[in-house]
């Protein structure tokens, strides 16, 4: 299997369809969720809509770069979430979440085995593949978190 199919079916695990190691993953964790259970949040920590918008925020700064655009994301923008006011405002938020999830993982699958090892942007940032690894690793940090929150969300 190449690289750019094992690195895409292991993104498509976490934020689309897989089931494997977390029994779960993210579009399936949020498309069930209502608004006001989307906002909830739980003591002081982040809402399931602020960790969608977090990895949605990651997602679309990558992807641009892998389209052939600049690193415009920064961590310290990476939780400032417009305003969610509407069952409409929460699906938009999804519906972004799939559309960049599905092409982020489109661009993952047409790399060659070169460009995984090549410079992310800048030398400090690594090579592509550390930061789309890392991306599988943060999508499944806070895949854990969004079910966790879930879970406690419907059992009170």
């Amino acid at each position: 299997m190449s690289k750019s199919k094992f690195i895409s079916s292991r993104l498509r695990e976490v934020l689309l369809e897989g089931h494997w190691i977390a029994n779960t993953n993210i579009k399936k964790q949020i498309e069930s969720l209502t608004k006001e259970e989307a906002l909830q949040k739980i003591g002081k920590h982040n809402s399931i809509a602020e960790l969608t918008f977090h990895i949605n925020y990651f997602l679309g700064g990558i992807l641009n770069v892998l389209k052939g655009g600049e690193l415009e994301i920064r961590d310290k923008y990476s939780f400032d979430m417009p305003l969610i006011k509407t069952e409409k405002d929460w699906q938009n938020l999804i519906d972004n979440y799939l559309s960049n999830a599905i092409e982020f993982i489109q661009q993952v699958e047409l790399m060659n085995d070169e460009m995984f090892e090549a410079t992310f942007v800048k030398e400090m940032y690594g090579s592509y593949e550390r930061n789309i690894e890392g991306l599988i690793e943060h999508s499944y940090y806070h895949l854990g978190q969004i079910s966790l929150i879930k879970k406690l969300l419907r059992t009170r």
